[in-house]
């Protein structure tokens, strides 16, 4: 299953044309013809709001409608979840979901308010984030050996920050503790601005963070990159390891990815033309290379695409909550 869902994002990366065939023109006719908003599920900071609000600015453009980003933020996403998922399914209240929102939390959540696999319309993956292991500079580890080592030597004085439970900062740390054999503390934020700020002053030690939400601080030498938690070394961090060779950790992973989806039972022409469009600006090279430049890699996948690595990682990441005993707590 880990190596299927490896291979189709790997077949995803980077634009894809939709398959659908042509749009009926009176079903959409006229849409949109009002703004347009775009619920993020956490707060300001990393990808989560970055995303949205770049691939926004390029549809509010293409669409001659604004297309205003909208921040509710608390219980881990839910909160914004649970409100995108309720909205009338006109088109007009779509929702950027972190694949922590998708396919975590709903493990971890009996009464989330909502039914990812019933109550949501899925458009597109718009894109694939790698993440990295940060230490704080002022802790003098400069490897991934080292921190596992001093971890071990002290069980339970080192911490890690995420942006919530049941965020892949989350579940990318305890994977790091259950593979490694190692016990880091839990310490979860309400968004990574937060966690990553705490990481920065020392409050906590390290971070299973996106590439974007701490490129800068690792360019100025604040945070150091022990590992990306990818399958591959990544282009923006040149020169340093997967947590997977850095530590003999076979098979890990970590990597986030953002979706747009609207209400259940939003039209097929509606879902269509977002899809189309989304992938048409994801196409356009001065967007892209910004992304890249940043570790975002653009996708602008098919709904049924979307719903195959959607499906995959529900399916992991719930064997890995079962297994580790992970609570929402």
């Amino acid at each position: 299953m880990i190596r299927r869902r490896k291979l189709l994002l790997t077949a995803l990366t980077l634009p894809a044309v939709a398959s659908f065939p042509a749009l009926s023109q009176v079903a959409a006719s006229g849409y949109p013809n009002k703004p347009v908003r775009i619920i993020v599920p956490f707060g300001p900071g990393g990808s989560a709001d970055s995303l949205p609000r770049l691939v926004g600015e390029k549809l509010g453009a293409l669409w001659g409608q604004a297309v205003v980003v909208e921040n509710k933020v608390g219980a881990a996403g839910n909160i914004g979840m649970t409100f995108g998922a309720r909205a009338e399914p006109d088109g007009y209240t779509l929702t950027s979901a972190p694949v922590g929102n998708l396919a975590i939390n709903p493990h971890l959540y009996p009464n989330l308010g909502f039914d990812v696999r019933k109550d949501l319309s899925l458009i597109t993956l718009v894109a694939s984030v790698e993440n990295v292991l940060v230490v704080n500079s002022a802790t003098g580890i400069k490897t991934l050996a080292e921190l596992i080592n001093r971890a071990r030597a002290n069980p339970g004085k080192l911490s890690f920050a995420s942006g919530g439970v049941g965020t892949q900062a989350h579940m990318g740390g305890e994977l790091i503790n259950s593979m490694a054999g190692i016990n880091m503390l839990h310490v979860p934020y309400k968004g990574v601005g937060e966690a990553v700020r705490d990481v920065l002053a020392g409050v906590v030690d390290v971070m299973v963070a996106q590439i974007p939400a701490v490129l800068s601080h690792i360019q100025a030498g604040k945070l150091v990159p022990l590992g990306v938690a990818s399958a591959r070394p990544s282009d923006v961090l040149a020169g340093i390891p997967t947590i997977e060779a850095a530590a003999s950790l076979p098979g890990f992973e970590a990597v986030s990815w953002f979706a747009l989806v609207g209400p259940a039972g939003l039209p097929v022409a509606i879902i269509n033309k977002v899809q189309r469009d989304v992938s048409e600006v994801l196409r356009m090279p001065d967007l892209q290379q910004k992304l890249l430049a940043m570790g975002i890699k653009p996708v602008g996948s098919t709904p049924r695409e979307l719903s195959l690595v959607l499906n995959a990682d529900y399916e992991r990441y719930g064997k890995i909550i079962r297994k580790l005993g992970i609570t929402a707590s």
